[in-house]
């Protein structure tokens, strides 16, 4: 519901912010030449890409946000597996005697094959279609998910969680890469933004079923924590058939589009965007590996990596630290990921709107340092302030992610570069994840000095990063000509 009511009404106020910067008088607009109209400008009706985009918003985004809510819930459980009803001896690690070493190395393998398999992905679901390719991840990590109930010791464990990651490495990215083939990069933040909100969403939702499926302990003589594996990961292995029939590819062999439909979604992002039915070329993928510029942006995603992970996964073992036990551990995870999905989408909206990509990453690094370092800062036993200002870092940490990637999307020229450098993004930032699971230790609760410090250093060099590459794209844009491209900010 939260879906399908919020995200239309968000997608079209930013549609109308758009075109209301236009000359509403012309009937048309004219985009910049390319190879393909090398006779002509591409000219596109004004009204008419307004009803494409509010029809490719209500098509696309509520589709992949749902996706990746229930990628999230399935990636996160394993912290509320940990610790669900540990009072009565029945969480995740108990049952399997998992030591906190043991179990940080379970969640840095996912992590290890979530980079393995990420820049791969992509060039499949690229080579065998966006639904065909996406519902078969998605069916892998519904089974991978079930499977887990039936852990019996740490190897099993161990190997399901690389499984998962193998599966769920390609989602991600290839939804963003998706997006660059239906929407020019001034179009893409907010979008980005509800579907990077949906973790938030994953992290809330998650906290509440595991607080529902604690009261069933030992039903049919199964502890709690396997039964939330198998009732989150069937969801998946369901909806998986309506990825495969329902799901959008390409706008140049969509069938739900009309003809000039069709043309009308390929011209309008020509020059600006990629082309659904444009090669790989080596030449652009030995361009996109040596572009130096780009590996300051996959530096900035390992500093928002170590935030993100570590409250993905040690959110509710943090909760638990500040004096919440048992299933008031799980209900207290809520508040943060909702308040989460709302500053995620108001960064990414105002980000867009006023095209200040590099800002908005830059101030939600800023905001999260400054939250971890004073939570870090006080008192073990100031509880309530500590909750709050965890609610603040969560939120910030997450809301990262849509003006970054956003930034990056925005600043990529063809589609080799698209298909190579979204998923390296992602994948290198697999360095900040594996540090992130690393650094709360449980022998430190309830203060946890080492997590909180960490995160507000690798934050701090996020911001100054940001603001380092948008000086840099600032020079770059003073030394182009007149009529070139500008590099956005």
């Amino acid at each position: 519901m939260i879906v399908h009511e919020l995200a239309p009404s968000l997608l079209q106020a930013d549609v109308e912010n758009t075109l209301a910067e236009k000359d509403e008088k012309q009937s048309v607009h004219q985009y910049e030449h390319t190879a393909d109209t090398a006779d002509a400008p591409y000219l596109v009706d004004i009204a008419a890409e307004r009803r494409l985009v509010r029809r490719l918003d209500l098509r696309i985004v509520p589709a992949s946000m749902f996706l990746y809510f229930l990628c999230c819930i399935d990636r996160f459980n394993i912290g509320n597996a940990k610790i669900l009803n540990d009072t009565a001896a029945d969480s995740l690690a108990q049952t399997l005697d998992l030591s906190d070493r043991q179990y940080t190395i379970a969640l840095m393998i996912f992590f290890i094959s979530y980079a393995i398999f990420e820049t791969p992905s992509n060039y499949l679901l690229k080579k065998y279609k966006p639904s065909r390719w996406l519902a078969f991840l998605m069916f892998g990590w519904g089974a991978t998910t079930m499977l887990t109930a039936a852990c019996q010791n740490y190897g099993s464990l161990v190997a399901l969680r690389f499984l998962l990651g193998a599966f769920e490495a390609g989602l991600f990215p290839g939804i963003v890469y998706l997006l660059t083939f239906w929407y020019k990069p001034n179009e893409r933040a907010v979008r980005i933004a509800l579907i990077v909100a949906c973790a938030t969403l994953g992290g809330a939702f998650g906290g509440a079923i595991a607080y529902g499926v604690g009261r069933i302990d030992r039903t049919r003589g199964l502890p709690a924590w396997r039964w939330l594996f198998l009732l989150e990961g069937a969801p998946c292995c369901l909806c998986a058939a309506a990825v495969f029939l329902f799901f959008p590819d390409f706008p140049e062999t969509v069938r739900w589009l009309s003809p000039a439909e069709r043309a009308l979604a390929t011209g309008r992002i020509r020059g600006v965007a990629s082309l659904g039915h444009a090669p790989l070329s080596w030449a652009d993928a030995r361009a996109t590996l040596a572009d130096v510029r780009l590996y300051a942006h996959y530096l900035l995603f390992v500093a928002f990596s170590v935030g993100f992970a570590s409250m993905s996964q040690f959110a509710p073992t943090i909760v638990q630290g500040l004096g919440y036990a048992g299933l008031g551990a799980q209900l207290f995870t809520v508040p943060p990921y909702a308040l989460g999905f709302v500053v995620c989408v108001a960064v990414a909206w105002v980000s867009d709107r006023y095209e200040v990509r590099s800002l908005g990453a830059a101030a939600a690094f800023l905001v999260c340092g400054v939250s971890f370092l004073v939570e870090a800062s006080l008192p073990p036993t100031a509880f309530a302030a500590r909750y709050g200002v965890l609610c603040v870092a969560l939120s910030f940490a997450f809301a990262i992610s849509a003006p970054s990637l956003s930034w990056l999307t925005a600043n990529l020229r063809n589609t080799g570069a698209s298909t190579l450098a979204v998923p390296l993004n992602v994948s290198i930032a697999t360095i900040g994840q594996i540090t992130g699971t690393f650094i709360y230790k449980s022998a430190e609760a309830p203060s946890f000095p080492t997590g909180h410090y960490t995160n507000a250093g690798f934050m701090f060099a996020g911001a100054l990063l940001a603001l380092g590459l948008r000086c840099f794209y600032q020079r770059r844009n003073r030394a182009l000509a007149a009529g070139e491209p500008r590099w956005r900010l």
